[in-house]
């Protein structure tokens, strides 16, 4: 079942060329909306946007491509200036960047913890905060976080991936506090375990699978298609009156 979103005239940076960016951008687009998705991987980007440039042909919207590596400061400043030029503006910023490394914290090296930080959380603020600059002089906007329900609950051999989704949390309340009276919303879906390349792997490993779908009510992971509905409507000025909330998308997961 598809919920009709109209997004014509809209102007959405995506960042994140896989899994649920790919399909956020995806449906943006097919709901009218003129998006560009950023990524440091070229066939990632190829896939969502082809050539990463050109118009995609998608729906009644486009999407276009723009490489940049999303754990440098200036490089998301870079982006996010060039985003906006391309676009004349953006209305619309989705942050749907993330990695993990699933280990315990006795065996967690500083390396992987600044790798996951870079990636998760350095990116959230250093996007967030260029984007933020476009969208508070203009008086509008709509900011959406891909959290996880791991920024709430004490998952074992996640600590920096919760860590920073933690702080993706609190760093879009604070983002909602101060340009709330600028026009611009900021909020943040948390999905529960989701089928995409980050999670594959794992998922494939015996017994992984049934023993997670055993802790979800709903009986199921999700999928990527489970989130673009809540990303949609926290996008769109059906939720112009929610600011700095975490909308969990988990089947039910963060109530056992």
């Amino acid at each position: 079942m598809r919920t009709t979103w109209d997004f014509t005239g809209t102007r959405a940076l995506v960042a994140g060329a896989g899994g649920i960016g790919a399909v956020v951008a995806g449906e943006l687009a097919r709901a009218g909306a003129a998006v560009v998705v950023l990524d440091v991987d070229e066939g990632k980007l190829s896939e969502v946007a082809p050539a990463a440039g050109p118009d995609s042909g998608s729906g009644s919207g486009s999407v276009k491509g723009l490489c940049a590596d999303l754990t440098s400061a200036d490089d998301c400043r870079a982006a996010v200036r060039d985003a906006a030029e391309l676009l004349g503006g953006i209305d619309v910023f989705v942050h749907a960047v993330g990695t993990n490394d699933r280990r315990p914290v006795l065996d967690t090296p500083d390396e992987v913890w600044e790798r996951i930080t870079a990636v998760n959380l350095d990116s959230a603020f250093w996007l967030g905060r260029a984007v933020g600059g476009v969208m508070v002089p203009a008086g509008y906007g709509r900011i959406v976080y891909l959290s996880s329900v791991s920024g709430l609950l004490a998952h074992a051999n996640h600590a920096p991936y919760a860590a920073t989704k933690g702080g993706v949390d609190q760093l879009m309340r604070v983002m909602a506090r101060e340009w709330a009276a600028s026009g611009v919303t900021v909020n943040a879906v948390a999905p529960g375990y989701t089928e995409t390349d980050l999670t594959r792997e794992y998922l494939a490993a015996p017994g992984v699978r049934a023993s997670l779908e055993s802790l979800v009510p709903a009986g199921r992971l999700g999928r990527p298609s489970d989130l673009t509905g809540p990303v949609l409507f926290l996008a769109s000025d059906a939720a112009a009156f929610v600011t700095g909330q975490v909308l969990y998308v988990d089947g039910g997961r963060t109530l056992v």
